[in-house]
């Protein structure tokens, strides 16, 4: 009789264990479905908003053609004015790095 009621029992945990390790699947399983529900909706409206951009991007005009080929004095120009905007950019970084350190020294030493 003794053997009878451990088999029971034994087979009652069982029984429970599964049940839960179920009911956690299927949770998860749950948990899962939603989230790809909130994927498919970020993917949608990424794709309606690149269509929005390269809409925006067609009304702009066409892009420019590749500088292969061009004469070599409008390849220089266009080159000396891409220099000067990235000189331009590089020294405006550089204002912007010193005020931030000026303000940092002037907060830490008072």
């Amino acid at each position: 009789m003794l053997w009878g009621t451990v088999w029971t029992v034994l087979a009652l945990a069982t029984l429970a264990g599964a049940a839960l390790i179920a009911r956690r699947l299927w949770r998860s399983a749950v948990a899962l479905g939603h989230e790809l529900s909130r994927a498919a909706d970020v993917a949608n409206r990424l794709a309606d908003r690149t269509a929005e951009l390269e809409e925006i991007a067609r009304a702009r005009g066409p892009v420019t053609q590749p500088a292969l080929g061009q004469d070599p004095e409008v390849l220089a120009a266009r080159y000396g004015v891409l220099r000067a905007a990235r000189r331009d950019r590089r020294e405006a970084r550089r204002e912007r790095h010193r005020g931030t350190v000026r303000a940092s020294v002037a907060r830490w030493f008072g």
